[in-house]
């Protein structure tokens, strides 16, 4: 089977279908609990780079929760509707051999955001994922759109994360993870991972 196809079947897997999504009604009953349960699954899934800088990994569960709310927001109950949703969110769940996160540029104050953003162009390609033993992992930045400028650089990105099945193999017998950015001007490491952190992210590995 070629790479392509394996790439297809595992995203296949891993998506979510409209089965996996519960009524308007249903959603409404359930959603205190639901929600409850989804932000305690997000604090294991998030990494603070800094002070400025913020990488939230999705996974289906985290998508689960984004489409419900959009439905829900929006109403929308049609079959086709609902396809859009899912064609617009399940891209962003991880597909076994992958790490997939949000990664925000986080300033209060409007203009100190603003020239923040001038000197960070390119930053979504510094950020960095290694596993214990191995080189750094880069991102793939923004699959779905450009979203910076010659003149700055956008407050959120989207990062895909690639791993050889090496990578994969050392992380699920233990090996530590550490992130970080390496941009001229921003720079900050997180090395270890706490455990709770990387636990929740290896998970996301078949």
């Amino acid at each position: 089977m070629s790479e392509a196809a394996v790439a297809e079947r595992a995203e296949h897997r891993h998506a979510l279908q409209p089965g996996d999504l519960l009524s308007l009604e249903e959603y409404d009953k359930q959603r205190p609990e639901f929600r409850q349960r989804v932000m305690a699954h997000k604090q294991n899934r998030k990494v603070h780079l800094g002070e400025h800088a913020t990488l939230y990994f999705e996974d289906r569960l985290t998508m689960q929760y984004q489409i419900q709310e959009m439905l829900r927001i929006e109403r929308i109950f049609e079959q086709e509707g609902i396809r859009e949703e899912l064609a617009a969110y399940n891209p962003l769940i991880p597909e076994g051999r992958n790490l997939k996160a949000t990664f925000m540029i986080e300033y209060e104050d409007v203009e100190e955001r603003k020239q923040a953003l001038a000197k960070l162009i390119g930053i979504e390609d510094k950020v960095w994922i290694r596993v214990a033993g191995f080189d750094k992992v880069y991102p793939i930045a923004n699959e779905d759109l450009e979203r910076s400028t010659e003149e700055k650089t956008s407050s959120v990105h989207f990062l895909r994360f690639e791993f050889t099945p090496e990578m994969i193999e050392a992380a699920k017998q233990g090996a530590d993870l550490a992130i970080g950015v390496e941009h001229d001007n921003y720079q900050a490491t997180v090395d270890p991972l706490p455990k709770n952190v990387r636990d929740s992210l290896v998970a996301d590995f078949d």
